[in-house]
C-alpha cells in the first residue's frame, strides 16, 4: 500500500473488519485491533511508531493523524452502504496506489507479474492478484505460503 491517502484509507478499512462481520457495532469495542492503539497512544508496551505512521500518511502532527482517522471512522459508520462490503481492492490486490506506484511493484515483481492487471479505481490504481482456483488436494503436509507475491521492501526508518 502506497503511502498517504492510500495507507489511511487501507488502516480504515481494516479497522472496521470487526464491525463488518458484525462481531462489535464500532471498532473502539475490539480491543485487539489499530482503533484503539491509535486513539489511545500507549505510554509503556508501545506496539506503534506513532510520529512515522503519522508522517507516512501524511501528517505534520500524529494528532491530526488521529483526528483524521477518527473523523473516517466516524463518516463511514454513518454511511453505511460501503463500508459493510468487502472492498476487492484491499482483499485482492497486491499493491494499492497511484498509477505510478503500481507499476514500480509491478516492475519489481518481474516474471511474478505475469497475467497480473494494473485496474483504475474510484480512489487510485490496484495491481491485482490474477484469479487462481484453490487447490482441493490438501496432503496434511504443513508449508508456509511462500514467497509467491512477496517482495523486500527495502526501507530503512
Amino acid at each position: 500500500v502506497e503511502s498517504e491517502q492510500h495507507l489511511l484509507r487501507c488502516l480504515v478499512y481494516i479497522d472496521l473488519n470487526m464491525v463488518r462481520a458484525g462481531v462489535v457495532s464500532h471498532p473502539s469495542e475490539w480491543p485487539f485491533g489499530g482503533y484503539g492503539e491509535i486513539q489511545e497512544p500507549r505510554r509503556k508496551s508501545v506496539l506503534i511508531a506513532y510520529q512515522k505512521l503519522a508522517d507516512l500518511a501524511g501528517f505534520a502532527t500524529y494528532d491530526a493523524f488521529r483526528k483524521t482517522h477518527k473523523e473516517l471512522i466516524d463518516e463511514a459508520l454513518t454511511h453505511a452502504g460501503t463500508f459493510r462490503q468487502r472492498q476487492s481492492q484491499w482483499t485482492e490486490s497486491i499493491a494499492v496506489g497511484s498509477r505510478s506506484f503500481t507499476e514500480m511493484i509491478k516492475e519489481k515483481l518481474g516474471i511474478l507479474a505475469k497475467g497480473r492487471k494494473i485496474l483504475e479505481n474510484e480512489t487510485g490504481f490496484q495491481l491485482r492478484e490474477s484469479m487462481g482456483t484453490y487447490i482441493a488436494n490438501f496432503d496434511g503436509k504443513k508449508d508456509d505460503i511462500g514467497a509467491q507475491n512477496a517482495y523486500y521492501w527495502d526501507l530503512n526508518y
